[in-house]
């Protein structure tokens, strides 16, 4: 059997679609960080979820935490945005699981109602069904991922639907959540300055608008394009204040 693994904090607009696309599973561990909107009220609709609490630990640590809470080993991480399409429940309710794969799928992520194919959002594929007892996510704060170490991948082919970016406010909140997170997890590892950071915010840009082709998304591939240069340049830019503040001697 599987369980679903999902983090939650104020996801009132998407996490009914979620819980729904999930409700044919064994059992979904819903783990929340602080929801005060009607996040949680949904949970209750669903005879399958288990809600447990937490303050934020990273997003690694958090992941793990909640499948530590699973009562099954196979483990199933979704986030609290993405939409399981009824193809690729039926794909991965009929697997035959191997202990010695993870499994993948794609992912098409969607901004202002539109299937962005852009930006370096398509294609988009990530690892997210694996058996804990063999494997788990990294402990990092941001960016963390399944371990694969040397296990097979198998990839599915139905995709998931992620309504990451409903509005520019979720552009900003999780712009401010993430290089927060971002210059917290390398402070004193790599290396920044004003420079680097406009290095990297400028070639963020031209990377997503010119490479990955941006400019085909109209309106959406330009807001997008500059929210990856923004999102750059902040991460390296408090990552550079970050190393002017001394090491804690307890870590």
């Amino acid at each position: 059997m599987i369980s679903v693994t999902i983090l939650t904090k104020n996801n009132e607009e998407t996490i009914g679609l979620v819980l729904e696309s999930v409700r044919l599973f064994d059992e979904v561990i819903l783990l929340d960080t602080g929801s005060n909107d009607a996040t949680l009220d949904f949970a209750q609709i669903y005879p399958n979820v288990k809600v447990f609490k937490s303050p934020f630990i990273g997003f690694g640590p958090l992941h793990n935490l909640a499948a530590e809470y699973a009562s099954n080993d196979w483990i199933l991480s979704l986030d609290s945005d993405e939409v399981l399409t009824p193809e690729l429940a039926n794909e991965i309710l009929a697997l035959t699981l191997d202990s010695q794969k993870v499994y993948s799928f794609p992912f098409n992520n969607y901004f202002n109602g539109r299937h962005i194919k852009w930006c370096g959002w398509y294609p988009d594929r990530h690892t997210r069904l694996y058996n804990k007892s063999v494997t788990s996510f990294t402990d990092d704060q941001v960016h963390e991922r399944i371990q694969t170490k040397s296990l097979l991948e198998e990839r599915l082919t139905a995709p998931v639907k992620h309504y990451s970016y409903r509005s520019i406010s979720d552009f900003l909140q999780k712009m401010e959540s993430y290089t927060t997170l971002f210059a917290k997890q390398y402070a004193h590892k790599k290396r920044s300055s004003m420079a680097t950071a406009l290095f990297h915010g400028g070639f963020a840009f031209i990377k997503s608008y010119v490479f990955k082709r941006g400019f085909l998304g109209g309106h959406e591939g330009y807001v997008i394009s500059l929210y990856n240069a923004q999102t750059s340049f902040y991460k390296y830019l408090k990552l550079a204040y970050a190393n002017r503040t001394p090491i804690s001697q307890d870590r």
